[in-house]
């Protein structure tokens, strides 16, 4: 068993004495990021849900630090992924936005990632869960029935267990490191963005068979009686049960961290839950009285529970820093009739927040954010400003490992604000975007926020009401300590702040990083 960090502080503490500064400052707790999806800040009863409860989630924010002003750098999945792993912000690279089926990886081989970090400082490394970041050479994307190359572990991952994109999109396959898992090379698995043949089984041509009607969109190949975005046909041994995906990440999580026990190791768990479409596992539809969304919300508290027993049942809790986070804010209906609208009820899914995914507003990005490391972090709540796009310079910091300098280019190190740190401080400023597609950003520094909709529409900017596009002036400007809903633009009344942001965003999106 390996001692614990505790015990180790004790036991180096006189050598430590002797050593320089930055030597001294180094620790190397395991590490494992919890990333929901589509998780708003309203969503978990410890950020103020009501109609359940998440009391896994809840045990982590009253052991660590609940992050008030906690980010994700992008209001859709893909670039948030992206900004998290390169510790750069995705609107600086084309080809980030939501990932297709057949789309190549979008971080190239070369580039210096979260995971590449902590392999430098000696550590193990996985991701196991959703990846919706692309499999394959840049023109010519994922061959399903070959190696899957370059993926995870050309940037760095040791170990790999994914789905390869989301499961609104096809297909619905597992990839174990190189490869499609239980793939039968009799039956290959064949991928496209057109139906391959005129009798090709759909959403729309076989609708009446669905058990999960679909409202716009998602009407291409059916499986589990669910049509997607997209169509396959083949791979029918390879193929999962929409069910089983939460169990499937727990299993082969707690397999994986039980095998590195006794040596770091950093683990990106990436739940597919509450992304659409919500099909939880029979043992959790029904755990709420708001529906799949909600009963989804109550499997990924699971999950989190199950993973904090792995950890206790090691004995290595103490020896663990989790982060919990989410890669964006909320949706009700993201493209199926699962009646997420019709029973959502009082509750607020962004909490007090305007907008959730696809939307520049607070709802968009600022979702719950909890960091717990037994015995090093103090217990308590903070509204220190802190994003996962700085998890690399922080995790970087941490462990003593050189970042260089032309790589996570806007990555932070607010490690002492993850940590509770007294008097530590986190980032100054956020640039915020939506999927990139359409040059729209928040900026926030300090009580201020400034939005910028080049495309002057905002979608989904209340969650709680059907999907809409909703005319809005090119620059708004909202003071978060009196009006956290950005109901009131306030710019005509202070032009001066107005102007200064508009210049340092305009200035940091050109300087193409914002880390000096």
């Amino acid at each position: 068993m390996r001692p614990s960090n505790r015990l180790l502080r004790l036991l180096i503490l006189p050598c430590l004495l002797c050593l320089p500064w930055f030597l001294q400052s180094a620790e190397k707790p395991n590490v494992i990021v919890i990333m929901a999806d589509d998780l708003g800040y309203g969503d978990v009863s410890c950020y103020g849900a009501k109609d359940f409860e998440t009391p896994n989630i809840d045990l982590l924010a009253s052991e660590g630090v609940r992050f008030t002003s906690g980010y994700c750098s992008a209001s859709t999945c893909t670039p948030t992924r992206y900004s998290f792993l390169t510790g750069t912000y995705a609107f600086r690279h084309e080809g980030t936005g939501i990932a297709p089926p057949n789309g190549p990886l979008t971080i190239q081989p070369d580039t210096v990632t979260l995971p590449d970090l902590m392999k430098k400082a000696g550590y193990q490394t996985a991701v196991i869960g959703k990846w919706h970041l692309g499999l394959g050479e840049k023109g010519k994307g994922p061959q399903w029935n070959e190696e899957l190359k370059p993926g995870p572990q050309e940037i760095g991952f040791d170990y790999n267990f994914l789905l390869p994109t989301t499961n609104d999109r096809v297909p619905q396959v597992y990839v174990e490191n190189h490869r499609v898992l239980n793939l039968d090379p009799k039956d290959p698995l064949w991928v496209g963005d057109k139906k391959p043949s005129e009798d090709h089984p759909t959403g729309i041509s076989h609708r009446d068979t669905l058990k999960m009607d679909w409202s716009h969109g998602h009407n291409g190949t059916i499986h589990n009686g669910i049509s997607r975005i997209g169509f396959y046909t083949g791979g029918h041994a390879a193929r999962f049960r929409d069910e089983d995906l939460a169990d499937k990440w727990v299993e082969k999580s707690n397999e994986w961290i039980e095998a590195h026990k006794d040596e770091p190791f950093f683990l990106f768990f990436a739940s597919h839950d509450l992304h659409v479409p919500r099909i939880p596992h029979e043992r959790f539809q029904g755990a709420t009285r708001l529906g799949f969304r909600a009963d989804s919300i109550v499997q990924l508290d699971w999950c989190v529970g199950e993973l904090m027993k792995t950890l206790d049942r090691l004995e290595i809790a103490d020896d663990t820093l989790i982060i919990f986070c989410s890669d964006n804010g909320p949706v009700m209906d993201d493209g199926y009739q699962d009646f997420a609208l019709e029973k959502v009820g009082d509750h607020r899914a962004a909490g007090p927040y305007t907008g959730g995914k696809y939307s520049v507003y607070e709802g968009g990005t600022r979702t719950p954010f909890i960091t717990r490391w037994k015995g090093r972090i103090k217990p308590g709540v903070s509204d220190e400003m802190v994003c996962t796009v700085d998890i690399a310079g922080s995790l970087a910091s941490l462990t003593g490992t050189e970042l260089p300098e032309d790589s996570c280019l806007d990555s932070f190190n607010v490690m002492g604000a993850l940590l509770g740190d007294a008097d530590a401080k986190g980032r100054e400023h956020l640039i915020q975007q939506d999927n990139g597609s359409k040059g729209n950003y928040g900026f926030r520094k300090g009580n201020w926020k400034l939005q910028r909709q080049d495309s002057k529409s905002a979608r989904n900017v209340v969650v709680e009401k059907p999907l809409a596009n909703m005319k809005v002036p090119q620059f708004q400007l909202f003071d978060l300590s009196k009006d956290p809903s950005e109901s009131t633009n306030v710019i005509e009344e202070h032009t001066d702040v107005a102007e200064q942001m508009k210049q340092e965003l305009a200035a940091l999106i050109e300087a193409g990083r914002s880390r000096k």
